[in-house]
């Protein structure tokens, strides 16, 4: 359950989190650098939105799910698929474009946070798992499961960005 689980730390950093640090650190973390997190070149945004629309390679989800250090479960639960779907998607080896939707969204979230952190991924997701008073106590990635929540996580990491406390 998303809500009361803290995001388990990997192992050891995925390669794909030190190269988001770099592009972080080297300017180059442009609006849609955060699809590199579920395996997708960042590149125009029409393509992305065809890749999305046919649905991604249930590998994107395992690829996310190592980076972030969210169990399987609450990944699932953080995109919408229940614990049947997603044992059928795996093995269709493909998600549908609505949970390919939702899986972008996260990582929208994961990167803007990791942006926040200056790429330091345990504070990321440290902060991502922790009740947030600028969102009225809730947990980031609890709100990020809407669009609407998304939006809310996004103006706040922009806020704290800029110094306005919340």
């Amino acid at each position: 359950m998303v809500e009361g689980t803290l995001l388990e730390t990997p192992s050891s950093e995925p390669a794909q989190i030190e190269a988001y640090r770099e592009a972080i650190k080297g300017g180059r973390a442009d609006a849609y650098w955060y699809v590199s997190l579920v395996g997708l070149r960042p590149q125009n945004p029409i393509r992305i939105f065809r890749r999305v629309e046919k649905g991604l390679a249930f590998q994107a989800f395992v690829r996310f799910q190592r980076i972030t250090g969210l169990s399987m479960g609450d990944l699932a639960e953080a995109v919408a698929i229940k614990p049947r779907t997603l044992a059928r998607r795996k093995q269709q080896g493909r998600l549908e474009p609505e949970e390919s939707d939702r899986l972008l969204r996260l990582s929208r979230i994961f990167g803007k946070a990791l942006e926040l952190f200056e790429g330091d991924a345990e504070a990321a997701r440290q902060w991502l798992a922790t009740p947030q008073r600028g969102l009225g106590g809730e947990r980031p990635m609890v709100l990020a499961k809407t669009d609407l929540g998304a939006r809310e996580v996004e103006a706040l990491v922009d806020r704290l960005e800029h110094g306005v406390l919340s």
